[in-house]
C-alpha cells in the first residue's frame, strides 16, 4: 500500500512567525517520515499563497535531504533561517554509517556529485571520496548502489523506484484542489468535519486498493466541503471522514490533523 498526502498552499496562514512557520512544516514532514508517504502535494488554495508555497516546499524538500549534502544544494537563505534548530527526520535515506570501512556491498546510499581533480566524485556521507562514473552531472542528487566496498569503491546508479521499500518523500505542486482529485486515479480519503465517522468495513475496502491511496486535507479556514462546494458531486472513487468525531478542541491544526489521521489508518491497516 502506497499512501500520499495533498495539503493546500495555505498551510502556514495561522502561523505569523517565520520560527513558528518553520516548526509546522518540520512536524508535517516528520509524520510523512513516520508513515512512509510517497508524495507530499501541495495544491492551490484558490487565493495567492505564493511566499508561504514557497516555504512550504524548500523547507519540506531541504528537511528530506540527507544531512551531509545538504549544504552542497542549499546556500544560505532567509528561507532556512530557522532549519538549524529542527532535528533530524532520519528517514531511511539519511541514516547510515560514516566509517568507510563498514559499508557493505549491496548498501544503498544517497549522494551528491562532486568534482575533485578535474575527475567526479560522489558524497554518499563516508569519510572518503568515492569516485562516481555515471551520467549524473555536478552537484545533482542520485541514489546509489555499492558495487566494491572500501578501498576500491565502486558504485552505480538506481532509481527511487527500484527500491522495495519506503527510502523518503517526495514533494510536488498541484494545481486546484479540484484538479487534482478529478486527475487523481486511485482511491481518494478527504478529511472532514462534516463528514460521518469512519467504518471499518468501508476504510478496509480502500487500504486493500494495489492503487495509490491520496489524503486530503483542508484549509485552516475551510473544509474540503466547503472548498469544493457542489463540485464534490462529481469527484469519483472517494470517501469523506471525520477522524476526530468527538474532538475536545474547537479546531484540529493541520499538523495536528495529518499526525491523528495517518495513525488511525496506520492503525487499520496494521492491526487487522
Amino acid at each position: 500500500m502506497k499512501l500520499s498526502i495533498a495539503i493546500p498552499d495555505s498551510s502556514l496562514k495561522d502561523e505569523n512567525k517565520h520560527e513558528n512557520k518553520t516548526r509546522k512544516i518540520f512536524q508535517i514532514a516528520r509524520a510523512a517520515g513516520i508513515f512512509q508517504i510517497k508524495d507530499i502535494i501541495i495544491y492551490k488554495d484558490g487565493r495567492e499563497f505564493e511566499n508561504d508555497s514557497k516555504l512550504l516546499s524548500t523547507i519540506l524538500r531541504y528537511l528530506e535531504t540527507p544531512q551531509h549534502f545538504r549544504k552542497r544544494l542549499y546556500p544560505k537563505s532567509g528561507l532556512l533561517q530557522f532549519v538549524g534548530a529542527l532535528s533530524p527526520i532520519k528517514m531511511p535515506n539519511q541514516t547510515g554509517t560514516s566509517d568507510a570501512k563498514q559499508v557493505k556491498k549491496g548498501d544503498i546510499r544517497e549522494g551528491v556529485i562532486f568534482p575533485k581533480d578535474g575527475k567526479k566524485f560522489i558524497d554518499i556521507g563516508i569519510d572518503y571520496s568515492v569516485p562516481y562514473y555515471g551520467k549524473k552531472q555536478i552537484d545533482k542528487r542520485t541514489i546509489i548502489k555499492i558495487k566494491e566496498t572500501f578501498p576500491n569503491f565502486t558504485v552505480y546508479d538506481i532509481e527511487k523506484n527500484q527500491i522495495p521499500n519506503f527510502w523518503s518523500y517526495n514533494v510536488r505542486h498541484g494545481g486546484s484542489l479540484f484538479s487534482l482529485l478529478t486527475e487523481w486515479k486511485g482511491p481518494k480519503i478527504l478529511t472532514s468535519r462534516k463528514s460521518k465517522k469512519i467504518k471499518d468495513e468501508e476504510i478496509q475496502k480502500i487500504l486493500s486498493s494495489k492503487e495509490e491511496i491520496l489524503i486530503v486535507f483542508g484549509t485552516t479556514d475551510k473544509g474540503i466541503h466547503e472548498m469544493l462546494d457542489k463540485k464534490i458531486s462529481k469527484i469519483q472513487n472517494f470517501k469523506a471522514w471525520n477522524f476526530f468525531p468527538h474532538q475536545g478542541t474547537e479546531t484540529v491544526r493541520l499538523e495536528e490533523a495529518i499526525l491523528g489521521c495517518l495513525s488511525i489508518i496506520n492503525a487499520h491497516t496494521f492491526n487487522k
